[in-house]
């Protein structure tokens, strides 16, 4: 088992990791209790995929604390991150009388830990306790730490949201084992993004084919550098720019596809690769980059490439939160592992894509 924490400003999120941890999970969430102020009721918030899988043994170990149950469970899908999602959680959660001291507890992917985070922060203008248990690798080792929370809008992804830190997060690597091979890949993406920002290690291992084998490794040093960044800078106002990384590009290929036609592990997968390109394309990136990253992408099975012209992509960014003005931080890297913020022209960024595409990259 390993332990980790992340000091946020309003409160302290501690990181369990843990084979086989959903089994005790009543003893972690004891960990956060404040006797004082305990919990008299909790919410378990799941999607329609995981509740099938997990959300007995779920309540079965919740029940240790003696608390009466809720459950709450949302369609499964990115397409239902969205405000009328969240409000019927309001609902659940009024109807039952939530209080301000009772627990959410988010077990599923990127989308349960965002809505139900985001309901958490907003609810009675914020619930006391917040448990994030993950269980998709995208969301062992990025969302599910950090404390974004929000939803989408038709004009763009994660427009609406809030910061609210979990006050636990229950890493349980075992609950990979039922992840279909594409959501797996999806987490892979996230994966590669902290080698490509942070830890060039993360992509010799997933060269070298011993991600599965060295998945608990992966997962700790992934969280590890997304709790130094946002200790940091916890509401993205500088550094923790830099684990946007392929998602500028990322979120408008979601927006374009409905958020049906990628995944969004595909979608920064793609987002990554076109902005090595850039990169390369301005002189920042080493030359070699590019092809080395397509390479480690398609071994995973990950895409690179787009069919969206340059255009369309362009357009559907302007929506990015990134955006200031007539210019956006874009994040590119010098070289693995050295990461840097660019504020570059959205008429340079324009063109720039154009110049790719018509050359064929």
């Amino acid at each position: 088992m390993k332990t980790l924490k992340l000091n946020g400003k309003q409160n302290t999120s501690v990181i369990v990791i843990k084979k086989g941890g959903l089994e005790e999970i009543a003893e972690f969430c004891r960990l956060i209790i404040n006797e004082d102020k305990a919990p008299s009721r909790i919410c378990v918030i799941t999607d329609s995929n995981v509740s099938g899988l997990y959300l007995d043994d779920l309540e079965k170990g919740l029940g240790r604390l003696d608390l009466p149950l809720l459950r709450h469970i949302i369609p499964a899908g990115e397409e239902y991150k969205n405000l009328d999602t969240v409000s019927r959680i309001y609902d659940t959660l009024a109807e039952n009388r939530f209080g301000r001291d009772d627990m959410i507890v988010a077990l599923g992917g990127g989308v349960t830990g965002d809505v139900a985070g985001f309901a958490a922060a907003t609810f009675l203008r914020g619930i006391r306790y917040l448990v994030q248990i993950p269980t998709t690798l995208l969301a062992q080792v990025d969302s599910s730490v950090g404390g974004k929370t929000g939803v989408d809008l038709p004009q763009g992804k994660n427009l609406i949201g809030a910061f609210r830190q979990p006050d636990l997060v229950l890493i349980d690597p075992q609950l990979l084992d039922s992840l279909p091979e594409r959501v797996l890949r999806d987490g892979m993406a996230e994966v590669i993004k902290y080698g490509c920002i942070q830890d060039p290690e993360i992509l010799d291992i997933v060269e070298g084919g011993s991600a599965k084998s060295r998945m608990e490794e992966l997962i700790e040093r992934c969280a590890g550098i997304k709790i130094k960044v946002v200790e940091e800078d916890e509401t993205e106002e500088g550094l923790r720019r830099i684990l946007n990384f392929g998602h500028t590009i990322g979120h408008s290929l979601e927006k374009l596809g409905n958020y049906t036609e990628l995944s969004h592990g595909e979608a920064v997968s793609v987002g990554m690769a076109a902005a090595v390109k850039i990169g390369e394309s301005m002189g920042i990136t080493k030359a070699s980059c590019s092809s080395r990253l397509k390479e480690i992408l398609h071994a995973v099975g990950l895409p690179a490439e787009t069919s969206h012209k340059a255009n369309a992509v362009y357009d559907a960014l302007l929506s990015d939160k990134k955006k200031q003005g007539d210019s956006i931080h874009f994040i590119l890297i010098e070289e693995f592992g050295k990461v840097l913020v660019k504020k570059i022209p959205l008429a340079e960024l324009k063109e720039i894509m154009s110049r790719l595409e018509s050359a064929g990259d």
